[in-house]
């Protein structure tokens, strides 16, 4: 099986080691380039041409929307073999929209636990959008209040974000598709937590998590737990 490839392009050395290390505890998983600049960070992309870049949005030379504005307009209109992966601690509207305006296809907050960092890292190189839960709500805001202009920014390819045309009736889920202890389960999804966290949570195994998340993705048509979030903010099923 083929490694992902993944460069890191972070100016703070502890947390990119930090991110070096976690990722390296996968077998899956190859670091291929670091950077701590915007400048050196583009050279090195063109160069080694990863599955995906994890990119600092706070970059000392240049932030990294820019330089996915700038990776992406390489291509000159040609799929690029890299995606980007924004990493931050601002979790703004202004933020959240122009990075996927620029190009990025994931959003994920710098507080991020591994489990779902490496889950955003799958998603992302299946050619699917992962965007941090606790920040979908700023993207079907934005949908909500002017939907072309939404579907724009983030792109046709990112169905998993908001997608007016495919989201499959998800406006009028009926709330009783799902058992009042999935709702909890569901909830919890779109606050971020991770299986463990669910189970502390409720008081329930990790085991029997997965099987609600599983009856939960099954009920709603999603492919991944993001989605299930939009789908379920995007519907009311939760708040």
């Amino acid at each position: 099986m083929s490694k992902i490839r993944i460069a890191l392009i972070e100016d703070h050395d502890l947390t990119r080691v930090g991110i070096r290390t976690a990722l390296l505890q996968k077998e899956e998983i190859e670091v291929v380039g670091e950077a701590a600049n915007a400048a050196e960070g583009l050279n090195m992309l063109k160069k080694v041409q990863p599955d995906i870049a994890i990119v600092d949005i706070g970059l000392p030379d240049k932030d990294g929307i820019e330089l996915t504005r700038e990776l992406k307009s390489i291509s000159n209109g040609k799929d690029l073999p890299t995606k980007i992966l924004i990493l931050t601690l601002r979790d703004n509207k202004e933020a959240v929209l122009a990075a996927f305006a620029a190009g990025a296809d994931s959003y994920c907050m710098k507080d991020i636990k591994f489990d779902n960092l490496l889950e955003a890292v799958r998603v992302t190189y299946n050619g699917n959008a992962w965007i941090d839960p606790a920040i979908a709500r700023i993207v079907l805001q934005q949908a909500q209040q002017n939907p072309a202009k939404s579907e724009t920014a983030i792109g046709e390819a990112k169905n998993t974000v908001v997608n007016p045309e495919n989201t499959d009736n998800v406006d009028t889920i009926d709330p009783y598709i799902l058992t009042e202890r999935e709702l909890e389960v569901l909830q919890l999804i779109v606050e971020g937590c991770s299986n463990a966290v669910i189970a502390e949570r409720l008081y329930i195994t990790v085991g029997t998590v997965k099987t609600h998340v599983r009856n939960i993705l099954n009920k709603l048509c999603a492919d991944d737990r993001t989605q299930a979030a939009v789908r379920a903010l995007r519907s009311g099923l939760v708040g």
